[in-house]
């Protein structure tokens, strides 16, 4: 039985499309069954394979079209840079019944960090509440259009787990799944009545999946010009100073820096490259916490990354929480403690499919230089391959 075959230019699909990447191989054949057949018969066969082609066009045209949809929301935040007088009312016993609710006045301020890719905030307050002190950290992850904020109390000083989400027609909305209580909730964030003076953030919980959410967290910020206008943002004092609480203020400033890292840990090779570059160590908490700027080059590329490090007066340790340009997620935190004037601080996490225990050093502690060291162990810490070495000097 004779084949009658119907080719169909590509350049027609391009048109529909609007855009240079064709939605089949050039040259694809359709072939529809001749012989003894009406002339309607074969124009239906011919419509089919037709319609069917579009079909597929079109889904391509969406595909595409929606991978480019995505707004630059990297400057969604920058509306909260500054200082801000804030007052608070937070719900003391969320998800019971109670209505009790605390109010607290006090500032937050807000700067730039990693070339303006990231936000730190540090907040206090004071009222009915007692004394309150936090930071969130906001991250933004260009590969998703979504931004992650990470919050730490000064009570704890651990990072919660982030809430993340974007901004639409001027409101954020941030969430994430938690335990609270031991019951597993949805926390929602949401940033809204945005001005160049003012804005107001509530975060409420859910326990229905969402249907209805509580609100436990309410602020509303104002800019306060005064202190804006002195040119500087005053950080706050250190309401107490448990022991280990200033471990890390050896680490303030500027630092040249120098990185001589394992192109591939716990395979065996020893091939090796090095990075030169910047640090730089800003006081964060009165010095209860710190945050580390890096920047390097050498010739296997370019590393960016930010590390927070914050003090836990209850354990009285530090934990150690990093993130990098291209991965802009906070890893596990390291967590650890100094010891006759050396810091070791410890995690187990997965690294190429495998869980491995992960070790950060710092050393040979000076006024005007120190060293830090990571190694991995993949036999639960009886031995150590060293993987990045890092030489600091004023």
């Amino acid at each position: 039985m004779k084949k009658t075959p119907f080719k169909f230019k590509e350049n027609t699909i391009r048109q529909q499309c609007n855009t240079d990447t064709p939605v089949y191989r050039s040259g694809d054949t359709f072939q529809v069954d001749g012989g003894r057949r009406t002339a309607a018969r074969h124009f239906i066969s011919f419509f089919l394979a037709f319609s069917v082609l579009f079909m597929v066009a079109a889904i391509n045209c969406s595909a595409q079209q929606g991978s480019t949809s995505l707004r630059d929301g990297q400057h969604d935040f920058d509306f909260n840079i500054g200082v801000w007088k804030t007052h608070i009312r937070r719900l003391l016993h969320p998800l019971t019944g109670s209505d009790e609710w605390v109010e607290m006045n006090g500032t937050v301020r807000v700067r730039k960090v990693w070339n303006g890719r990231a936000q730190l905030e540090e907040i206090e307050a004071d009222g009915t509440g007692g004394h309150f002190e936090g930071l969130t950290l906001f991250l933004y992850n260009p590969q998703a259009h979504q931004w992650a904020q990470y919050f730490a109390s000064g009570e704890e000083g651990v990072v919660n787990k982030p809430q993340i989400g974007e901004f639409k027609n001027g409101r954020g909305e941030l969430y994430d799944q938690e335990s609270f209580n031991g019951r597993t909730i949805f926390v929602r964030f949401v940033w809204s009545d945005i001005t160049a003076d003012s804005h107001h953030i509530e975060q409420s919980f859910s326990d229905d999946g969402g249907k209805t959410w509580q609100p436990n967290f309410v602020a509303t910020l104002t800019r306060d010009r005064d202190t804006s206008a002195s040119g500087g943002i005053p950080l706050p004092i250190a309401s107490n100073t448990p022991d280990g609480a200033h471990d890390f203020d050896f680490h303030f400033g500027t630092w040249k820096t120098h990185i001589h890292r394992l192109q591939k840990p716990l395979t065996g090779s020893s091939s090796w490259t090095d990075y030169d570059g910047t640090s730089v160590v800003s006081k964060v908490w009165g010095g209860r916490a710190s945050l580390l700027e890096l920047e390097a080059s050498g010739p296997a590329g370019h590393i960016e990354g930010v590390g927070l490090r914050l003090f836990n007066p209850q354990s009285h340790q530090w934990s150690l929480n990093w993130t990098n340009s291209t991965d802009p997620v906070m890893t596990t935190p390291m967590v650890g403690k100094f010891a006759n004037g050396q810091g070791q601080f410890y995690d187990q996490e997965e690294f190429e499919g495998r869980i491995i225990m992960s070790r950060n050093g710092f050393s040979a502690i000076r006024p005007n230089s120190s060293r830090f060291e990571q190694a991995f162990s993949d036999d639960a810490g009886k031995t150590w391959e060293t993987n990045w070495i890092m030489t600091f000097n004023r």
